[in-house]
């Protein structure tokens, strides 16, 4: 494998696919990006979260602007990373259908150009802090794909012999980073949090003088879920709602470090979770806990119901975006790396990209819409629904016996909760998505359909089969 270091050696081939242009503006933003795990469209007080309170996150919303249909483009951890770092649909850079343990071998192919090494090469610094979970063998760690630093753990807090002896996993002890090194094993997980929020401030406060991207991926509300004592206790909701409320406590902080260094106005903030909330009264070796919640949404966590891959998304920056804005315009994970690109002057590395520069939605332009004809959900490597304007169609679902039961068509403007199958009225909606659907199955290919994509690129490798 190739691999791209380009805060030392940029590869020609880099140098050639990511072209410095003219900024959108004259001062392009610091970047922070805080990515939460398994928070639900339902989890954050202005998208109507019960017993508890967001009032630093619905501080935000207001202060920026808070999308409706936002999207991640999986409902499970590792396929969802790998689009928010690349732009691209699981699928097409080959980890759309495993979600990554400690045994696995493969990762984030090197030769991906990262949302990290695109904005170290346009010259900012670059940090991440919390949850890798796109290979934790050292050449697809975070300092290997951009980072200039890395704290934090290289997959899911669960992944550790403690919480897998139950189900009969074979895993060691919890690793937690500091670059490449292990520095603790098993951490107290209801202290990863704060730790997490104390690094980012410090990250902030060494380097205002100069741009920065923050990537900042709390490992909670994944389970199991561990408040910190400070936490504990304090909501009608349980651990949940307390583990929720710490990250609001986090968000508070990160924006009065920002203000404090005098970098808040020009400092893009994005606020999202890696996909939807594991649902219903759950349990854990610590004992039962509640859930997180989809809101109006059906649907959960591994599933291509809305709730599973609709999620809550709030951006703040204050030099551009204007206050109370609300997109009801389709957007995803994806976009964040073509908008960047466009905003810091780099044209998009010479592979397909399957996000959208969506910065007229963010800035609030007159008569922006979604730049997205169509948005596909795949669940594994399984094309399951695809969505094209109002339009939902469900062309399989796991739990049909037959591949070839009826599609469901949802109009989702008007049944965002997916109850009314509409399919009856509309079949000329419904042969419309099915030949969109055919793009995605020839580009990215479907397990269900037997097709093999041929616009999917290899995943990373590590050991004696990357030979070559």
């Amino acid at each position: 494998m190739r691999k791209r270091h380009i805060s030392r050696h940029m590869p020609v081939a880099l140098i050639l696919s990511l072209v410095l242009c003219a900024p959108v503006f004259a001062k392009p933003p610091n970047v922070v990006i805080i990515f939460t795990d398994d928070q639900g469209y339902g989890d954050v007080g202005c998208y109507g979260a019960e017993g508890y309170a967001t009032p630093n996150l619905d501080k935000m919303a207001a202060e920026g602007a808070r999308f409706t249909d936002f999207y991640v483009p999986a409902p499970v951890c590792t396929p969802s990373r790998g689009a928010l770092m690349t732009g691209c649909y699981p699928m097409r850079i080959g980890l759309g259908y495993r979600v990554l343990f400690p045994y696995s071998k493969e990762g984030l192919n090197p030769d991906e150009v990262t949302l990290a090494e695109l904005l170290k090469g346009a010259g900012y610094t670059t940090g991440m802090i919390g949850k890798w979970h796109l290979g934790h063998h050292k050449p697809f760690l975070p300092t290997r794909q951009g980072f200039d630093t890395f704290f934090g753990t290289p997959y899911s807090n669960d992944m550790n012999g403690y919480y897998y002896k139950s189900q009969n996993f074979l895993s060691p002890p919890l690793p937690l980073l500091r670059g490449e090194e292990i520095v603790e094993s098993d951490p107290d997980q209801s202290l990863l949090t704060r730790r997490y929020t104390e690094e980012a401030v410090k990250y902030i406060r060494a380097h205002k003088d100069k741009p920065f991207f923050l990537y900042l991926a709390h490992n909670m509300p994944h389970m199991p879920i561990y408040p910190s004592d400070a936490f504990a206790g304090t909501t009608e909701h349980g651990r949940y709602g307390d583990v929720i409320s710490e990250i609001d406590w986090s968000v508070g902080a990160i924006m009065k470090a920002l203000e404090e260094a005098g970098v808040a106005d020009n400092t893009l903030v994005i606020f999202t979770s890696d996909n939807g909330p594991v649902t219903g009264q759950r349990k854990s070796p610590d004992g039962p806990y509640q859930s997180g919640s989809a809101g109006p949404l059906r649907g959960r966590k591994n599933q291509t119901w809305e709730g599973g891959m609709g999620v809550p998304a709030i951006m703040r920056w204050p030099a551009k975006i204007p206050a109370g804005t609300v997109v009801k315009e389709l957007a995803t994970t994806m976009d964040i790396l073509p908008t960047l690109a466009g905003i810091v002057g780099f044209s998009l590395p010479d592979v397909t990209i399957d996000g959208k520069n969506i910065l007229p939605l963010m800035t609030g332009e007159a008569g922006a819409v979604s730049p997205h004809e169509v948005f596909y959900y795949y669940r594994d490597n399984r094309l399951q629904a695809l969505r094209s304007g109002p339009w939902k169609l469900h062309l399989f679902r796991p739990e049909w016996k037959e591949k070839t039961e009826t599609p469901l068509l949802f109009n989702l403007l008007k049944d965002r909760g997916e109850t009314n199958d509409v399919a009856a009225e509309h079949p000329d909606v419904v042969r419309r998505l099915q030949g969109l659907a055919e793009t995605a199955r020839h580009e990215l290919g479907d397990a269900v359909t037997g097709q093999v994509g041929s616009g999917v690129r290899p995943w990373g490798v590590f050991g004696p089969e990357a030979a070559g």
